[in-house]
């Protein structure tokens, strides 16, 4: 009799729905072995041995949302559960209620944006993509009636190709695969430069010219505009953007409803808008090296 022992499960969290490819591993496991989690059965993919260690990847069933025990069983050639040859791990796989939708970095980046607005300006920041403070276009301003003063509104962004932060230069990681180190390559990421546009109003000139050193400062204080790399994740960390002015500040101090207003670009330097397609992954990497070409000279 081979008792099984489970060891890990990987991923370990997952939708509601099902339908997550599970690695489950261990020794032990039989050419045929069935899996429950939390009592359901899950769908058997595959059961493979590498360098000692069992390997069985199923398909989740769908279940409530909380933490659920991970049970292996070995079968016989016909199917049947071999009594005694089973393993089970508790609370090794977490379902979770799944998200509509993954928020996008850009949209977080515009929210981080409007909120620094919000404490460092003025309480009353909204955004759009256009802004009218009025109903004509003759003094070229274009924008509706606020229902409060002094406000700003962020409207943009435009994407803008970034000279500074792209690069043509692949991006390689080391991860750890099922039989050893393996090298995941990927495309460069498309890196591009965010250019909003800040509308402030106010009904007074002298608040007017007073926001418009509240928003100096802002850019000036921010020049690096930072923020959790990721959402949810605190441990990994936090990624930055340059931020600075862009182009002059336009101002409107007289206009047909009485509104005094000024213009001002600010611009984000740097955002990835993807993190760079896959190229290969799952070539092992037997150590780390450094590739050179010879130039002349003897330099390299």
């Amino acid at each position: 009799m081979v008792i099984p022992a489970l060891t890990s499960v990987t991923p370990t969290s997952g939708p509601t729905s099902g339908g997550d490819i599970l690695r489950l591993a261990g020794t032990g496991f039989a050419a045929r072995v069935a899996v429950r989690l939390g009592g359901l059965r899950a769908e058997v993919l595959s059961v493979r041995e590498e360098a000692g260690t069992h390997f069985a990847d199923v398909r989740t069933p769908a279940h409530e949302v909380g933490a659920v025990d991970a049970e292996l069983h070995n079968l016989s050639a016909d199917g049947r559960p071999i009594p005694g040859e089973a393993a089970v791990l508790p609370g090794a796989y977490r379902y979770l209620r799944p998200r509509v939708a993954k928020e996008a970095d850009l949209t977080r980046l515009v929210r981080t944006l409007l909120r620094e607005l919000k404490r460092q300006v003025v309480a009353n920041v909204s955004a759009s993509v256009s802004v009218d403070y009025d109903d004509t276009v003759a003094d070229g301003l274009n924008v509706i009636a606020m229902a409060s003063l002094p406000s700003v509104v962020l409207s943009g962004p435009t994407l803008r190709e970034s000279r500074r932060y792209s690069t043509n230069v692949l991006h390689e990681d080391v991860v750890q695969g099922p039989s050893g180190a393996e090298l995941v390559r990927r495309r460069p990421a498309y890196t591009v430069d965010l250019a909003f546009t800040l509308t402030v109003a106010s009904e007074r000139t002298a608040e007017l010219f007073n926001l418009m050193a509240a928003v100096a400062t802002f850019l000036n204080r921010n020049r690096w505009l930072t923020m959790p790399r990721d959402a949810e994740d605190a441990s990994r960390g936090t990624v930055r953007w340059e931020m600075d002015a862009d182009g002059e500040v336009r101002t409107q101090l007289g206009s047909r409803d009485d509104v005094r207003a000024f213009t001002w670009g600010l611009v984000v330097r740097g955002f990835d808008v993807d993190e760079g397609l896959p190229l290969d992954i799952g070539k092992a990497v037997a150590s780390t090296h450094l590739e050179t070409d010879s130039l002349s000279e003897g330099t390299s």
